[in-house]
């Protein structure tokens, strides 16, 4: 997991850093794991744009992520390592025991050949899921349920880890990548490690188009837009469009929008901090 820069040879190539791809050791995904995802260039089914800056780009194929990691106690044999242009992490292919092929989000320091398990008395190994219950204190993890069974839903970009600090009744208290720290039922699995790819934040696109085969539009800002189309438009001249706010007139940069009532809220043991 290296970052590769360029010699200026052309505009492009001036500022350009990207991934060296050295941990990918396949280029061909696993058919049997691949789904069709069409564009909707941020059309809803009326036609009508509710998405700004998004159309275009390449063609993608979703690969199926294993975010459950239901099938305990019976070992898997990572195959390859990929890359996957729906995440910002890389994948892992793995073969069961029982012959089933599945996808998984590749944890750093994963390699072909290595064997992985889910479920009880499953070693806190990088790769390996358990229930936080069984995780020890200290420990980095990702791909966090939420909802015991419900599958993954924190921590699976690139880079990313959270830590387990302690347990308090049926409740593990874990520290978030943002700082936060929180109550997550036991009985929610946890996969040991941390995201591959934790030189993603480095990488720069060094020219207009790299963005575009991704899919990303144009961002027009708001202070160069007219009255009638946001808050910070307008004015003689450049105008520095006065405090920052959204669309809509919400103030912007440190404005607190989180419900005061919201049922999370006694999970969350301590707020991030700025």
């Amino acid at each position: 997991m290296a970052l590769k820069k360029f010699k200026p040879t052309t505009p492009g190539q001036r500022f350009k850093v990207i991934s060296t791809f050295d941990e990918i050791t396949a280029s061909v995904p696993e058919k049997s794991l691949l789904e069709p995802q069409h564009k909707s260039g941020g059309r809803n089914h009326d036609g009508k744009m509710t998405m700004r800056y998004m159309g275009g780009g390449n063609k993608q194929h979703y690969r199926v992520i294993d975010f459950k990691r239901e099938k305990d106690n019976i070992p898997a044999v990572v195959k390859t390592i990929e890359y996957d242009p729906n995440r910002t992490g890389r994948i892992a292919l793995v073969w069961y025991a029982d012959g089933e092929k599945r996808y998984i989000l590749a944890p750093q320091g994963l390699k072909v050949g290595q064997q992985i398990m889910s479920g009880l008395g499953a070693a806190p190994e990088v790769g390996n899921t358990l229930f936080m219950s069984e995780i020890p204190f200290g420990t980095m993890i990702h791909n966090i349920e939420l909802r015991p069974g419900q599958g993954a839903k924190m921590v699976r970009s690139a880079g990313a880890s959270a830590q387990l600090m302690s347990r308090d009744g049926k409740f593990a208290v874990v520290r978030m990548p943002s700082g936060e720290t929180r109550l997550i039922l036991q009985t929610c699995k946890a996969t040991v490690g941390m995201v591959s790819n934790g030189d993603h934040q480095l990488e720069i696109s060094g020219k207009a188009g790299r963005p575009r085969w991704l899919g990303r539009r144009p961002r027009v800002r708001a202070v160069v837009m007219n009255p009638v189309d946001h808050p910070m438009g307008g004015g003689e001249g450049r105008a520095t469009g006065g405090h920052p706010r959204t669309r809509k007139g919400t103030p912007a940069k440190g404005f607190k929008t989180r419900a005061k009532a919201k049922a999370s809220n006694k999970y969350i043991i301590e707020r991030r901090k700025k």
